[in-house]
């Protein structure tokens, strides 16, 4: 029998919003050499589109995931060199831009959350819907686990991270269970803590909103991987890598992110000058022109080709100054 991880990387996933991301990031692109960077490279399925659309373009493309990296290289090998892959997270992109001695980019693909390949995984821990070890790493060689994250934090700590990444509004009474339950046992598997959340929840809150443990993993993923820290760190790190022409579009699968992404196109888009200037100097003027109106969403024949991409975002902007001193 074929499982879902014995299929090729391009029928296990499916791009969101190919189409769209191509036609935001393409006009920066067709000049011969320009530098597009996939901030995600997950299964490769973006990075495949741009440089079969861009023959003339080069490819940097970033994931923390080495499965992820061995899978898509596979993928892009028919590419040759134009493509160049680097195990790192998003927010490291400085860092793997001066290692190529690339000073200036045209294009920054963000497609953030967690990959199909790795929601596909059962041994990841990512779905709430099977049962798996409570691991939640995008890069299994390093960093604590959701198991580690559940048994060792102080209750406190835990509500905080309920709260503040899972939007969750019963976070005391999961985190009492998850207490009561550790102190009887370590908790190491996703099914127990399904369990443990929905005998948590008044009756209410079981009746609305998908699968109750929903917010709750949320908040685990994005706390164990450092989603939101990293991603705070990686949106004005990809706007200076930019070129003027060069163009930035990223996609976002939660409010949290989608928020973080609005306001750093916002502050781009914006002047810095003090209110009341007669004329607004070079240095004040915005850097950036948002080439989207508002957040995009996927149309009803995406969504009814692909279930996974009905929460996604996309917003994209274009460089139009280089800092002034």
């Amino acid at each position: 029998m074929t499982t879902s991880n014995d299929r090729p990387p391009e029928a296990r996933h499916r791009p969101v919003m190919l189409r769209r991301c191509l036609e935001l990031l393409g006009p920066a692109l067709r000049a011969p050499g320009a530098v597009a960077v996939d901030c995600t490279l997950g299964l490769g399925g973006h990075s495949e589109a741009l440089l079969t659309a861009f023959p003339g373009a080069r490819l940097v493309a970033l994931d923390r995931d080495p499965e992820a990296l061995r899978l898509a290289g596979e993928r892009l090998a028919p590419h040759g060199d134009r493509a160049t892959l680097a195990h790192a997270v998003y927010d490291e992109l400085p860092d793997v831009l001066a290692r190529l001695g690339v000073t200036r980019v045209a294009a920054v693909l963000f497609d953030l959350g967690v990959s199909s390949m790795q929601l596909d995984e059962a041994d990841r821990g990512f779905a709430y819907a099977r049962d798996a070890p409570l691991d939640m790493r995008m890069d299994q060689s390093k960093g604590p686990s959701a198991a580690d994250v559940l048994n060792t934090y102080p209750p406190g700590e835990l509500v905080r991270v309920l709260r503040a990444y899972g939007e969750e509004r019963n976070a005391r009474r999961i985190v009492d269970a998850i207490a009561k339950e550790r102190r009887r046992e370590p908790l190491t598997s996703t099914a127990r803590l399904v369990t443990l959340i929905r005998d948590a929840l008044p009756q209410a809150a079981k009746r609305t909103g998908g699968n109750p443990a929903k917010r709750t993993f949320q908040a685990l993923r994005i706390e164990v991987n450092g989603e939101l820290r990293a991603l705070e760190r990686a949106l004005p790190a990809a706007i200076d890598a930019l070129a003027v022409g060069g163009r930035v579009a990223v996609l976002s699968y939660h409010s949290l992110e989608d928020r973080l992404v609005k306001r750093a196109l916002a502050e781009g888009a914006g002047s810095t000058a003090p209110p009341g200037l007669p004329v607004i100097p070079e240095q004040y003027q915005p850097r950036l022109r948002l080439l989207t109106r508002g957040a995009e969403q996927p149309d009803a024949e995406e969504l009814a080709e692909n279930s996974r991409a009905a929460p996604a975002r996309l917003r994209a902007a274009e460089r139009v100054r280089e800092a002034v001193p």
